[in-house]
């Protein structure tokens, strides 16, 4: 199961929408005779790439094997055939999948074939991470809105900036080292879309685009809120803009969303929310294009709304051995109430600590089979 998850990996930038998925085929000895993993560009499914990996060395060598599959295989019918029904025509014994797929139409009930079928069927063999590969698939399959990670760059005080003034607008002000900063193009890599404010752009003009160097399949969307449409033309994001900036909005000013639209920004105009663009209609609308995983990388207010609502699903911070005082700019202000953060992991980039929690499971409960 290891091994599958190691190609499962190679998924990741490729797939979404779809799930993230390895498999590994092995004859009765336990001799391995395929192995396969889903790109989305492939169109097959990881299982069906391993079984006709498996074939060359003849149908028969099948007969009694077992596959090891990091997601439940599928028994529905959609730009490919049911996997479930590839594994029974092969002649497989037994079927071991590290976790359900979330999938509601496909819950549970793909084990539940395959074991109808006569096969032997073993769920929740490295369930952890099989699950960590795919938090986003598993909130949009079931929700249709996105798993959103929040990123936050702050002090030990929890200060995201110096105090207004104390540096130059329109210039990243530095709060992590370079090796904490290199650690958030991963995330970028990881996500669909990532999303931030108008302030942030006004103080820190960011580019925010995937330097990973990993393939992907489809450009990172980077989105915007700016309910008052402030966003200067000579902003990075819109002199780099390639089709693949949305900026939502609840201004009625058309003229100056024309003028954003003809320099290559979509503009999504929303009903507002106490003057604001209202979070969850965003999250809808992204929902619907398809986005798994929205990455967060913006200011106080933001930071605050997306935490007061209830959206965030994992936050990751990244903290730097510093102390600025009330006086600088706070990642966090006016919270209602207290978040707590459980089952911490905790990393090192030098002196600056990465601290990552999840806040809601997006996977349902587990099935047995």
């Amino acid at each position: 199961m290891e091994r599958a998850l190691e190609l499962a990996r190679f998924g990741i930038g490729m797939c979404s929408p779809n799930p993230v998925v390895g498999c590994i085929i092995l004859d009765r000895s336990g001799l391995m005779l395929g192995q396969g993993w889903h790109e989305y560009d492939l169109r097959d499914h990881a299982e069906v790439i391993a079984l006709k990996e498996a074939m060359q060395f003849g149908s028969e060598r099948l007969q009694g094997g077992t596959a090891y599959v990091t997601l439940e295989p599928c028994n529905h019918t959609g730009r490919t055939g049911p996997c479930t029904q590839a594994l029974i025509a092969a002649g497989l014994q037994r079927v071991v999948a590290a976790t359900i797929d979330p999938n509601p139409s496909v819950a549970g009930h793909g084990m539940e074939t395959l074991h109808a079928a006569g096969l032997e069927t073993t769920i929740g063999v490295c369930e952890d991470e099989a699950r960590r590969l795919n938090e986003g698939f598993a909130r949009w399959s079931q929700h249709k809105h996105p798993f959103v990670l929040m990123k936050v760059a702050m002090t030990l005080d929890g200060r995201i900036a110096p105090p207004l003034g104390h540096h130059t607008l329109r210039e990243p002000y530095w709060i992590t080292n370079e090796a904490a900063r290199a650690a958030v193009q991963p995330l970028r890599w990881q996500a669909d879309a990532v999303l931030t404010g108008i302030d942030t752009v006004l103080a820190d003009d960011p580019m925010l685009t995937d330097r990973s160097g990993h393939r992907r399949r489809r450009p990172l969307l980077r989105v915007i809120l700016d309910s008052a449409l402030r966003m200067p033309l000579d902003a990075k994001i819109v002199r780099s803009a390639q089709q693949d900036v949305v900026l939502f909005t609840v201004s009625s000013d058309e003229s100056r969303a024309d003028v954003l639209r003809k320099h290559g920004i979509r503009v999504e105009v929303l009903p507002a929310l106490a003057g604001r663009v209202p979070l969850d209609k965003v999250l809808d609308k992204l929902g619907e294009e398809g986005i798994l995983t929205l990455l967060t990388e913006t200011g106080t207010r933001l930071n605050t709304a997306l935490l007061a609502s209830n959206h965030v699903d994992r936050v990751h911070l990244f903290v730097s051995p510093q102390i600025m005082g009330s006086d600088a700019v706070p990642a966090f202000r006016g919270m209602n109430h207290a978040t707590h953060l459980g089952n911490m992991e905790v990393q090192r980039y030098g002196d600056d600590l990465g601290l990552c929690s999840l806040l809601r499971d997006p996977w349902p409960a587990t099935q047995t089979a």
